[in-house]
């Protein structure tokens, strides 16, 4: 069992009931998370691409450091300005005592983007991976909060989680109100070491810092699912409605008034049915775009060649057979209806896992050109990508 494998499974079982948006959760010895992500990653990866704050920054006791105290400003012949690292100064402020962090780490390595649409597909929600190095005992961020759950992977290393628990149910980026610091001692301070995961709700109260030099982790923020989420969902169904679509009856009558407020609870009461919660999960995760990749050289339709790999990129995507049993699949916003003999074709790749153009072929009982097609077509879609290693 993959390490991805592993963190994902942790994840289910009782957890979703149990701990889910409530509280925190730890996992040791989830697996060896040491290959997932590395130092010379992280090497390559600053060298290599041009990250400019707040992509990659540098915070020490709670403050950012001053992005030219590790870089220096370079012009490019097009007269774009960037900042180039420093390694000896970037070294010199870590040494010090700063935490650097690595923002969307999943849009930069291939293993961590496989982390994240694991994640996308077993949460139904977005998913970004973020990267934390540190070298001392000193907290990088003080005491804070997040507004998204996280799943914590500790890669390499020690960290010492002091976790105060949530001072406001549920807080959310855009809010009322914000949630008040918390008092007292924590509710419970443990060490993250090599293989352990950890899970935290969003709201709550932690400080973290290195216990035993260097530290390497992942942290896994998780898009909340909310109730105003539905309701702006739900608003936007109701303008097939005349009543949500006519003026508020402000200058009418009270009677008329009442029963324009009798005739709109009646049909926020109906659009507010049991099944309505999976239903608005599915339709955005039918929109959600994924994480597109182009299918080079492929520009003209994907070849029937068995040797190919194949996968969805919309982690989103599901799938229905209807009535007369068509498969129906929804993915980036759009449908498609096939005949049956597809429906291994559509199950298989909907797993999320990367198949062979061959072995879609061989499961379906279908022709290698026919699942070409059908690939080609979620390829011109946004939907999928093909390329000649897994």
């Amino acid at each position: 069992m993959t390490a991805i494998s592993s963190a994902v499974r942790s994840l289910g079982g009782n957890f979703p009931a149990e701990a889910f948006g409530r509280t925190y959760r730890l996992w040791p010895h989830v697996g060896d998370f040491s290959h997932m992500f590395t130092w010379d990653d992280l090497n390559e990866v600053i060298a290599r691409h041009r990250l400019e704050p707040p992509r990659l920054r540098l915070f020490n006791d709670g403050t950012q450091v001053p992005q030219h105290a590790y870089t220096h400003s370079v012009v490019s012949k097009r007269h774009t300005v960037w900042h180039r690292i420093e390694p000896n100064n970037l070294h010199h402020q870590l040494k010090d005592g700063a935490s650097l962090v690595l923002d969307a780490v999943d849009a930069l390595h291939p293993g961590v983007e496989d982390l994240a649409a694991a994640l996308e597909r077993h949460f139904r929600t977005d998913v970004q991976v973020n990267l934390y190095a540190s070298w001392t005992s000193k907290e990088g961020f003080g005491v804070h909060w997040d507004d998204h759950d996280v799943v914590v992977l500790q890669l390499e290393g020690a960290k010492r989680w002091k976790i105060y628990g949530a001072t406001r149910t549920d807080p959310l980026r855009v809010d009322i109100e914000a949630p008040e610091p918390p008092t007292g001692d924590p509710v419970v301070e443990i060490v993250l070491r090599s293989g352990d995961m950890l899970y935290l709700p969003r709201g709550w109260w932690h400080a973290v810092a290195a216990t035993e030099g260097r530290s390497l982790h992942l942290t896994c923020g998780l898009t909340p699912t909310t109730g105003a989420d539905l309701l702006s969902w739900l608003s936007d169904r109701l303008r097939v409605s005349d009543t949500v679509r006519a003026n508020l009856p402000y200058f009418a009558s009270p009677d008329e008034r009442t029963a324009y407020l009798e005739a709109l609870r009646k049909e926020l009461t109906e659009a507010v049915h049991d099944g309505v919660i999976e239903e608005f999960v599915n339709a955005r995760g039918s929109m959600d775009p994924g994480r597109p990749m182009p299918s080079l050289p492929f520009v003209d339709g994907i070849p029937a060649d068995e040797s190919l790999f194949v996968r969805l990129t919309a982690a989103g995507a599901w799938y229905e057979v209807d009535g007369d049993g068509h498969v129906v699949l929804s993915a980036g916003g759009q449908e498609w209806t096939f005949a049956a003999p597809v429906l291994d074709v559509i199950k298989l790749l909907t797993e999320g896992s990367t198949w062979t153009l061959g072995r879609l072929a061989v499961s379906s009982g279908l022709p290698a050109d026919q699942v070409a097609a059908l690939v080609s077509e979620l390829v011109a879609a946004d939907v999928a990508t093909v390329s000649r290693r897994s």
